[in-house]
């Protein structure tokens, strides 16, 4: 699986998300929202063209549980998700939702667990927060045999080219002033 841009715009507001709609990438990913407006949000960014993909841990209102999944799969009906949860990696491809599962860099231990996980989970994706540990990105990229999407603490165009430098398939954030799209980056 491959991505068509090496950023991923993630929004936390509307007015992030509508000024996205517009502009020339082809994912957006919502952080956070409540349950309500999450099929109108779908519905419209997909309208427009783009790949919407959802945190299902950050949406109000929402339970990450088997129904809840339920409810994004055959209603909502996304693109993709994303989750720090093994069994929501599981439930996205029941729905055939690409899936990013997400991993935080805390300590050796952590990283174990969480490579034995990814091994079984299978996820289209892994999101490695921090995004500014480039040594990191390449040891998960290699161990688990999934593309790597940087994210987390990512500040500068610099910090952005050195996650993709060291294998990052993306890099996703939520500062507005990396936002760079098609074109530029590929």
């Amino acid at each position: 699986m491959t991505l068509s841009q090496s950023i991923l715009p993630a929004v936390k507001k509307i007015k992030e998300f509508e000024a996205l709609l517009d502009s020339e990438t082809d994912y957006i990913i919502l952080l956070e929202s409540r349950l309500g407006l999450l099929r109108k949000l779908v519905k419209v960014g997909q309208k427009a063209g783009k790949k919407i993909f959802i945190h299902v841990d950050l949406i109000q209102g929402l339970k990450a549980d088997e129904y809840g999944m339920e409810y994004l799969g055959q209603v909502v009906k996304p693109d993709g998700v994303i989750s720090t949860r093994a069994h929501v990696i599981h439930q996205a491809k029941k729905y055939n939702l690409l899936s990013v599962q997400r991993l935080f860099l805390i300590d050796s231990q952590a990283i174990e667990h969480n490579v034995k996980i990814i091994q079984k989970t299978k996820p289209d994706f892994v999101e490695v927060l921090p995004g500014i540990l480039p040594g990191m990105i390449e040891e998960i990229k290699d161990r688990v045999g999934v593309p790597v999407i940087a994210g987390g603490l990512i500040r500068t165009d610099a910090e952005v080219d050195q996650a993709l430098a060291s294998g990052a398939a993306a890099v996703s954030t939520s500062r507005s002033d990396l936002w760079r799209f098609n074109n530029e980056n590929t």
